[in-house]
């Protein structure tokens, strides 16, 4: 396979192209401006379908639109826009839509800045819009994982018909990598039994509105059905020298990669320190976290770019068993391992 150097945000696109996206409608922001860029460029060529929208309200809603005739369709943005996004994710969900969403997230709230951060982890993890929805959210660490994640996000968004979000943050999506190019993916699956074809003869109808109290619920209890499978057969993952550790660090994103850098020089004092990434974010790895303890782990520190988001997962899944403690930077800063390390000396009276 064919190694090509790129940003983060490339590599998204070039993953949306070799899962056989059709169309992608967007609005630039900065720090994911690359995304739009690069769609701008490549789907033309390959006579796919490229329109920059008047706003990122538009642009949800031409993805609405042309997921609902059963094409593979993406869009992408950052925090402000994601958040003018939400009210058309709803109608996705509702409608059984599949999509595909980057979120490069941005410092906030308000316009906040261009510098990186984490804190749009709850508006999408767990629904920003109106109605009892989830959305499939993946989390990559890398440029490599960028391209891979996304061609994922397709399959999974078709798999459970339900929009999937590849949520990354302002470093990974600017930051550089060599990334092997992956074999497209050899056919598309077949949409015909539920798609909407513009015809006399297909009976298809996208909806999401149930005026019947008794309709809407049963809609919203088979789609409580599908969250509950994605729950049990698409959790991931990874684990970074956890086999006989004795303190646990989670991270996703970009903290996961400085978070490994701190287990390396712990482990170099003498200090059994293991790495949890969780890769999916929606559906969460609870299972695997909640078994911590057991495994003779004896402290957790959760570190994120924002004011503490995921560790309000991590505890749930810990249950009162153990209680992770937290290390957040905002506004664009990212710490340092030298600086995580301190905060665990600090904490647990370990020399590192």
């Amino acid at each position: 396979m064919a190694r090509k150097l790129m940003k983060g945000n490339y590599a998204a696109v070039y993953g949306a192209v070799l899962a056989g996206c059709e169309a992608y409608y967007g609005y630039p922001i900065t720090p994911a401006s690359e995304i739009a860029e690069a769609a701008a460029e490549l789907f033309p060529k390959l006579g796919r379908t490229f329109l920059q929208a008047e706003c990122e309200t538009a642009s949800i809603n031409m993805v609405y639109g042309a997921a609902g005739c059963g094409k593979r369709v993406m869009t992408a943005s950052s925090g402000p826009g994601i958040s003018l996004k939400q009210e058309g994710l709803s109608y996705c969900a509702g409608s059984a839509l599949p999509c595909v969403v980057v979120d490069v997230m941005r410092g906030g709230p308000g316009l906040g800045n261009i510098g990186p951060e984490q804190a749009d982890y709850n508006q999408v993890v767990k629904g920003g819009g109106h109605g009892n929805y989830r959305v499939i959210v993946l989390a990559p660490n890398s440029c490599q994982e960028m391209c891979d994640l996304t061609m994922l996000a397709f399959e999974l968004a078709d798999k459970y018909r339900n929009p999937a979000f590849v949520l990354t943050d302002g470093v990974i999506g600017q930051m550089m990598e060599s990334v092997e190019i992956p074999e497209p993916v050899a056919s598309l699956p077949d949409k015909s039994s539920w798609a909407v074809k513009g015809d006399a003869d297909t009976k298809n109808l996208i909806n999401s509105i149930y005026l019947a109290h008794d309709e809407l619920e049963a809609w919203n209890n088979r789609l409580l059905e599908k969250y509950r499978a994605i729950e049990r057969d698409e959790v991931r993952f990874e684990e970074y020298r956890m086999e006989d550790a004795e303190y646990a660090v989670i991270g996703y994103g970009c903290i996961s990669r400085v978070l490994r850098t701190v287990v390396d020089d712990a482990r170099e004092k003498g200090v059994k320190i293991g790495l949890f990434r969780p890769i999916s974010l929606f559906p969460f790895p609870k299972s695997a976290i909640a078994s911590l303890p057991s495994r003779g782990i004896r402290k957790v520190l959760t570190v994120e770019l924002s004011t503490g988001q995921l560790v309000d997962d991590v505890n749930l899944a810990l249950g009162g068993r153990l209680i992770s403690d937290f290390y957040g930077r905002v506004g664009g800063n990212v710490p340092s391992a030298s600086e995580i390390l301190g905060r665990i000396s600090q904490l647990y009276g370990v020399k590192i």
